[in-house]
């Protein structure tokens, strides 16, 4: 896929991804592989944000809101490029502190140094510039706060599935929606080690976890905090 060039094809694509993939759908019905993988994710993030009550959680790349609202007694903030992810979020944080926000995170407003802990999950592989984003954290996070950011493991996942296919087995659960992510959507595949040499250009790296397991790491999540 050709890399948008514009806000404008942005939001378009990315619309459009969200019109393809429900992202609801996803997290209810992935199937017991993915949805164990996927419940690994999320229960990794919260253990390392450790959200306390009233702090302020920002998501860039927030999609429905289904990783924010893993923070229901925090302040919530989500920044997304889709307005069509944005109100699927606005639906699925119903009833708790949040504001949602679309655009580039470097555009809506948001001061400098305003968050406790910040969330990028599976975001970065998706845009054009990804040391934007990050420049944009380190910027919005405060000297004392986290950052979670974590990336799909593509060059093991695309070996696992490249295998699946050659077997034949892609009728066959758990097998059936692996193309559900949307590989063409990523513009980037980097290593477990290359995706720490990027996280650390900005900040110090305290802690690696992978989903489900470090026998089997799907995903890579990264406990940063802000350097001294």
């Amino acid at each position: 896929m050709a890399l948008p060039t514009s806000k404008e094809e942005v939001e378009q694509l990315y619309d459009t991804f969200a019109r393809t993939h429900d992202i609801n759908d996803y997290y209810a019905r992935s199937g017991v592989l993915i949805g164990f993988i996927e419940k690994r994710r999320l229960a990794i993030i919260r253990r390392m944000m450790s959200a306390r009550a009233g702090e302020s959680i920002l998501e860039v790349g927030c999609g429905g809101g289904h990783v924010l609202s893993q923070f229901r007694e925090a302040r919530l903030t989500g920044v997304d490029v889709s307005g069509e992810m944005l109100a699927k979020a606005r639906q699925n944080l119903a009833g708790l502190d949040f504001e949602l926000h679309k655009g580039d995170v470097a555009e809506v407003g948001l001061p400098d140094h305003s968050f406790d802990g910040i969330v990028c999950t599976e975001v970065l592989e998706h845009v054009v510039d990804p040391e934007h984003v990050l420049t944009q954290i380190k910027r919005l996070v405060k000297p004392t706060g986290r950052v979670v950011i974590t990336f799909p493991n593509d060059t093991l996942i695309n070996s696992i599935k490249g295998m699946v296919k050659r077997t034949g087995l892609t009728g066959i659960p758990p097998f059936k929606r692996m193309d559900w992510g949307g590989d063409h959507y990523h513009f980037h595949i980097w290593t477990v080690r290359e995706m720490r040499a990027l996280l650390s250009r900005y900040f110090s790296v305290v802690d690696l976890e992978h989903a489900p397991t470090a026998a089997f790491p799907v995903r890579c999540c990264f406990l940063c905090v802000p350097r001294a």
